[in-house]
């Protein structure tokens, strides 16, 4: 892949699904900002795409440690602090969009 100027000995050893993962979460967490303060009821929907996306990509990053590839130990806590975050997400926009 593009590996211009050593970046990725820099980076060390991220996991390229993860990266697009959160990638696509970052977006959708955008918009779903947008959504919360124009009080819209997809903003849920989004969210809830995040965290299934969050969780799948996870699961991935689990079965891709089992399997001898590649991480930093500390992707896994990220992931876990984004995954629980968004569930926070989720719990603030169901009440927000309740009033």
């Amino acid at each position: 892949m593009l590996d211009w100027f050593g970046v990725r000995a820099k980076q060390g050893n991220y996991v390229l699904f993860i990266v697009g993962a959160n990638f696509l979460c970052s977006i959708l967490y955008l918009t779903a900002a947008y959504g919360l303060y124009k009080r819209k009821e997809w903003t849920f929907k989004l969210l809830l795409t995040a965290l299934i996306l969050l969780s799948i990509g996870f699961i991935g990053l689990i079965v891709h440690i089992i399997m001898g590839g590649l991480y930093e130990t500390k992707t896994v806590g990220a992931m876990i602090f984004r995954i629980v975050l968004t569930i926070g997400f989720i719990g603030i926009t169901k009440k927000l969009l309740k009033k």
